[in-house]
């Protein structure tokens, strides 16, 4: 991962000082709220519905023990001992004072970490793959072009007041992990008779008005990746709207140009500033590419793992559910589910927090990734380790064999904590979570991707589940919208609406309904509901949601 220079410390340093001043000047009552908040904004804090809430980024999701361990601390001295991992790989601290902030802050320093750039009109913290440098699929680790923008977004002169905040992904891998393609801009690796380069996206989105990004450069050459972006965000920057936030943000300035004529604008650009970048970025890049280098992985036999698989059913569940194939022979990528049935998506208890990172010392080579999908990944594990990794996850409620599978929910904070949520979303997740467990059906039922969201705002991503979940208030009662067929992947879409949406009473039996109608329908054990429901169409699915229209209508 990337180490900090000195003149990295310096900067956070003077940073976290500033900010300090500003909280004391809040406090005095020297800037009114009005004048502090972006102020807070620049460094990630949030007012939400109880308290402040601090968001700390985990640039493209990498994290190691020390900074794990020091999360931990964080929640147990300022916060009430746990955090919130979310979709865009960082942490949320949903209860500091505002007079500790600053400490919080100083705290993070100590182990190269910040909150800057994780919220207000900016370049928001740079996602990628959470299996970036392990999978077996990848063409190359995507993490260092990942802290190359990183490097060149924050703090960038021109880029402090966009139109909207701005989001960028990068993935190293044709099968899409990083969701690309529902980003300001998405980057997917290729290569081109042997160079590599990038397929640009551009103008993809969620919330409101749900986008699938477009392609404005089929190949471009790594060594245009920085001037390529500045032209991509000035072009917005100058053309965004700033007369309605609700389309603000660049996919509605895609959309009301076409991309033609933002690619053209963007051309011109990039003809204009191409011969200003000195080459600096690739001088750097070599750099930074070193310190992603491969660990230096252990030789060795997997029969401890061979023998685990064949006598322990529960390690063989766990096994088959959250391990991924490694791009080196005798290891596996660990998916550690933050999704016990019952338990609210994303969140992670100090002492939980504390055995990961132990464990990534012991046995991942000190490493830890966290996922868009609010799981943490150990992406180096030899297999003869599993079974002892296993064991402890196991003893600390971190062993639920669910990735990929109906619990295995992504949920924003919903009512419960934020200012904007219209409906709760952590109950509804955690009640289907419990109700599919109970059945014992959720291994049968096999890949089905549930996401929820509480508001409009979609930070549940439910527009790109093949189950969305959308909370809205009708009249002041919490209503919960349906959409199916959506897709996150590489052939990403926006899913489709069902119907009338169902009360907080009725959405989990009408869940129960989908999914039985799916086991019915699918063409054998082995069909995914996302292909059952493309080979159907809505019709099957839409009959079995509302069974009471296909009375009537006989």
């Amino acid at each position: 991962m990337y180490n900090y220079t000195d003149f990295d410390a310096a900067f956070l340093a003077e940073r976290n000082a500033q900010f300090r001043a500003q909280v004391e000047r809040r406090i005095s009552g020297a800037l009114t709220e009005d004048e502090f908040k972006p102020l807070r904004l620049m460094n990630g804090l949030y007012l939400q519905l109880h308290a402040y809430m601090l968001r700390v980024a985990i640039p493209y999701g990498t994290l190691n023990s020390r900074q794990m361990h020091k999360l931990a601390d964080i929640a147990d001295r300022w916060d009430k001992g746990y955090g919130h991992f979310t979709t865009r790989q960082n942490v949320q601290f949903n209860w500091p004072k505002l007079n500790d902030v600053p400490d919080m802050l100083d705290a993070l320093a100590e182990v190269d970490m910040h909150a800057i750039q994780t919220s207000g009109n900016t370049i928001r913290n740079v996602t990628a793959d959470h299996f970036a440098g392990a999978a077996a699929d990848e063409i190359a680790d995507p993490r260092p072009v990942a802290e190359l923008i990183r490097q060149w977004s924050t703090d960038h002169p021109e880029f402090q007041f966009l139109p909207r905040k701005f989001k960028v992904a990068v993935t190293g891998s044709p099968n899409d992990r990083a969701v690309t393609k529902a980003h300001d801009i998405g980057l997917r690796m290729i290569t081109r008779n042997g160079a590599p380069g990038f397929e640009v996206i551009v103008g993809g989105g969620l919330g409101r008005s749900p986008m699938i990004g477009k392609v404005i450069r089929d190949f471009l050459p790594r060594a245009d990746l920085l001037p390529y972006l500045e032209s991509i965000v000035s072009v917005y920057n100058l053309l965004g709207r700033r007369d309605n936030k609700y389309k603000a943000r660049i996919k509605i300035t895609v959309h009301e140009n076409g991309i033609d004529d933002i690619r053209a604008r963007v051309e011109h650009r990039f003809a204009q500033i191409r011969p200003t970048f000195s080459g600096v970025d690739q001088t750097l890049l070599p750099a930074i590419e070193a310190q992603f280098a491969p660990p230096a992985f252990k030789a060795g036999d997997t029969a401890a793992f061979d023998t685990a698989y064949s006598n322990d059913p529960v390690f063989r569940s766990w096994a088959d559910t959250n391990l991924a194939e490694h791009r080196t022979s005798g290891y596996a990528i660990v998916s550690i589910s933050l999704k016990a049935h019952g338990a609210t998506p994303g969140d992670a208890t100090s002492d939980q927090m504390r055995v990961m990172a132990d464990l990534a010392r012991a046995y991942g080579h000190d490493e830890l990734r966290i996922s868009h999908e609010q799981n943490v990944i150990l992406p180096h594990v030899h297999r003869s380790d599993l079974p002892a990794l296993h064991a402890k996850l196991r003893a600390h409620g971190l062993a639920t064999a669910n990735i990929g599978l109906i619990s295995d929910i992504i949920a924003c904070p919903g009512m419960d904590y934020c200012a904007l949520a219209t409906a709760r979303s952590i109950p509804i997740a955690q009640e289907i979570a419990t109700r599919f467990d109970d059945l014992k059906l959720e291994h049968d039922i096999g890949d089905l991707k549930i996401k929820i969201s509480g508001c409009i705002n979609a930070c549940g991503h439910h527009h790109v589940a093949h189950i969305g979940i959308l909370g809205l208030d009708r009249a002041g009662v919490e209503n919960y919208q349906i959409t199916l067929g959506g897709d996150h992947t590489e052939t990403a879409a926006v899913g489709e609406r069902a119907g009338p949406g169902f009360s907080a009473d009725e959405i989990i039996p009408a869940i129960e309904r989908l999914v039985e109608a799916y086991l019915d329908l699918r063409s054998d054990a082995g069909e995914r509901f996302i292909n059952t429901y493309r080979r159907l169409g809505l019709a099957p699915f839409k009959a079995a949601l509302y069974p009471e229209a296909r009375a009537d209508a006989a």
